[in-house]
């Protein structure tokens, strides 16, 4: 998909985003596990959501979740206790992404899990069993959906589960997220000094509505923050959120952007701003490293972004990622140490043309797709934001003057 801004491109109006994709994976979770089901509104229309929504209707013993990182960490913790025997299985990327973590805190507690190729990746074949719990140790700084999956089926377990966070906890929102969707669904726990503890409870089904995605915002941002004029409508998303990423409100007032909120909605209107220099911990908000990646470099802000350890395991290596793409649009980034990512303004010639990849990643297309009022760009394989955000193309291409010259 080639894509050109025209410079007098209006932007106003408002924008339809996406259900978030992190919610409705947990409720769809936690709603197998109550014995009498919910009503679940506005769940996210995604493929990651599709994948998890179908495989937990286990109606085969074989489940392939492609590339949905989430759907096989999730589902891993949960087919250990449904009575039967399941193989899960994704892409050839899920193949590489390790899970070794999570195999090994589930067999602690008496799973029983089976590498089916390469010793802690998937395909895994798993042994569904009544499950004792008990006590456990996790590298929190890994990835916090290991820690969520474990704590969704804590309930269940007859013990219950203790988990002994140790490191740095990664993306801790996500993790009281998780708390706080068990608790609507009335399961109580305690998350206290990096010790996270739930007893033995019943699930109780209620009515949920899931609400728009703070990740998928993030992008509407980064376009009025690289054009520097405009005002958007957000509906669905709410100021007080569980979603981590919601954090890219303060992020984004440094480059001029407002945001307000009604019952309905968020309005975000720019008054054109940009700090001198942008340094931050992305521990907690690791989704959304890209698009403040992006923003930076082309609002010409130089950046230090730390807190990256995440981003290795992700659809794709991320730092390895921005680097060379954005290398491709005349930037020089650097890792200046592990898990970090750094911009001291040191340009180069840009390619001709420039042509994105996009690495099976949705969170590439959707990030380098504002560069577009700069400069023309290709994404390529457009198709993956389906992976999250389907109708992330057709909302941005019906501003007037924006075309798609493919």
């Amino acid at each position: 998909m080639k894509l050109h801004f025209s410079p007098s491109v209006h932007l106003e109006g408002s924008v339809a985003l996406p259900a978030s994709k992190s919610i409705s994976n947990r409720v769809l979770i936690i709603n197998a596990l109550c014995e009498k089901k919910s009503i679940i509104e506005n769940l996210a229309v995604c493929d990651d959501t599709t994948v998890l929504s179908n495989a937990l209707k286990l109606e085969s013993s074989t489940i392939d979740i492609g590339a949905a990182g989430t759907a096989m960490r999730f589902l891993t913790a949960f087919c250990a206790i449904q009575p039967g025997t399941w193989i899960l299985t994704g892409s050839e990327r899920m193949k590489n992404r390790p899970i070794k973590i999570l195999v090994d805190a589930l067999t602690h507690i008496g799973a029983k899990i089976t590498y089916l190729e390469k010793e802690g990746f998937p395909p895994l074949q798993i042994v569904g069993t009544h499950l004792k719990g008990g006590k456990l140790a996790l590298d929190g700084s890994v990835s916090s959906q290991y820690v969520s999956a474990l704590m969704m089926i804590a309930p269940k377990l007859a013990e219950g589960l203790t988990i002994e966070l140790t490191n740095n906890i990664s993306s801790e929102p996500y993790i009281r997220m998780t708390q706080q969707i068990m608790a609507a669904f009335g399961v109580k726990s305690e998350f206290c000094n990096q010790t996270i503890d739930i007893r033995p409870q019943p699930y109780k089904a209620i009515p949920f509505q899931v609400e728009s995605d703070w990740s998928a915002a993030s992008y509407w941002y980064e376009l009025l923050a690289i054009h520097g004029a405009g005002k958007l409508q957000l509906p669905g998303l709410k100021k007080e959120s569980a979603q981590g990423d919601s954090k890219l409100m303060e992020l984004f007032q440094l480059f001029g952007i407002k945001t307000t909120f009604t019952d309905e909605m968020a309005e975000i209107e720019i008054s054109p701003n940009k700090p001198e220099r942008l340094e931050y911990d992305f521990s907690n908000e690791p989704d959304i490293v890209q698009t403040l990646a992006v923003t930076c470099c082309m609002t010409q802000t130089q950046f230090h972004f730390t807190g990256l350890s995440s981003l290795k395991i992700k659809e794709t290596n991320r730092v390895a990622a921005l680097i060379n793409e954005l290398a491709k649009c005349g930037f020089e980034l650097i890792e200046p140490a592990e898990n970090e990512l750094a911009w001291n303004g040191s340009m180069k010639q840009p390619a001709d043309p420039i042509s994105i990849a996009t690495y099976d990643d949705h969170r590439m297309a959707m990030a380098f797709a504002p560069m577009a009022l700069k400069m023309p760009i290709t994404i390529e394989h457009p198709e993956v934001v389906s992976k999250s955000y389907p109708d992330f193309w057709k909302e941005l291409l019906r501003f007037n003057n924006i075309q798609n010259l493919a």
